[in-house]
């Protein structure tokens, strides 16, 4: 069972502004924070999706292969969450559709290059 999720960051001020924005759509608000991390979800016991700058002291990379998906529940949130994270300065990765059959998925990376996936069932 998935407990959090973390992303790398290289601008911990930007990225709360982005994530801030983008999951208040999911209803997550800013749980913990530090200088160096901060967490988001909707309920103290649920997942949560935290960004964080890497504990190495190293610069953050983007993981080739590593994607975290949220889910949005309807198609709708689909696309006005990939909407408001291009207009929040993420780049396209996949217009909202259906993919495989099973789920309608929007693909985007954040202001540091991280790939994350919305979805809801397709019903």
């Amino acid at each position: 069972m998935i407990a959090y999720t973390t992303v790398g960051t290289n601008d911990m001020d930007k990225a709360k502004a982005f994530y801030g924005e983008l999951l208040a759509e999911l209803g997550a608000k800013p749980g913990w924070s530090s200088d160096t991390f901060t967490g988001f979800s909707v309920a103290p016991n649920q997942p949560s999706f935290a960004i964080c700058t890497p504990f190495d002291g190293q610069k953050a990379t983007v993981g080739n292969g590593m994607m975290v998906s949220l889910l949005a529940g309807t198609k709708d949130k689909v696309d006005s969450l990939h909407a408001k994270a291009l207009a929040l300065g993420g780049t396209d990765e996949g217009a909202p559709g259906v993919r495989a059959d099973i789920f309608y998925m929007a693909y985007f990376r954040d202001l540091d290059g991280n790939k994350i996936a919305v979805f809801a069932p397709n019903k």
